[in-house]
């Protein structure tokens, strides 16, 4: 009898051990840290959070929620994969994946968001990298209208995308 006790006593420690452990990226690792309750605000009409995570293709996303104006809504589907890029996905398109930023890259490396050469194909280019700063430009260079004129788009490491954020809430601490 002593011994079946302890034997479910021992079962829930067993199966707690059994579990995939999550890559968290945190503020002191990541350019885009991730965590649900991360948020990115300017004011309450225009904020990002980060509200949940989906599994898409088997791969753990965390998703993006921004509302832009008051009624514009966006909703992207990130994840940070092992090679540190930053990809993108949709629960609709299981087998694409959309390459965003690749942080382990170093000023003046390039590469292409999709590799397909179609007219949604950037060409990304790493302008300038720091220890706590990467800024990447990208052009379309397959778009009749749109080639040749490039945005950039900089991350902070701890923090982030860059940009006049009033408030900013990392890991559960509001940074400002």
């Amino acid at each position: 009898m002593k011994r079946n006790i302890l034997q479910l006593l021992l079962l829930p420690l067993v199966l707690a051990s059994c579990k995939t452990p999550q890559v968290k990226h945190t503020d002191n690792q990541s350019f885009l840290p991730m965590q649900i309750g991360n948020y990115w605000k300017m004011d309450a009409q225009n904020y990002t959070e980060i509200q949940d995570t989906m599994r898409i293709d088997g791969k753990l996303y965390y998703k993006f929620y921004s509302l832009i104006g008051g009624d514009a809504v966006s909703t992207t589907y990130l994840r940070i994969d092992e090679n540190n890029q930053l990809l993108e996905s949709w629960p609709e398109s299981k087998s694409k994946e959309y390459v965003r930023a690749k942080f382990s890259s170093n000023t003046g490396d390039s590469f292409f968001t999709l590799s397909d050469q179609s007219a949604n194909d950037y060409k990304v280019t790493v302008t300038e990298k720091s220890d706590d700063k990467i800024t990447f430009s990208f052009d379309m260079l397959y778009h009749e209208n749109l080639a040749g004129n490039p945005h950039t788009v900089t991350y902070l490491k701890g923090l982030g995308l860059q940009d006049d954020w009033k408030s900013i809430k990392i890991d559960g601490k509001i940074i400002k």
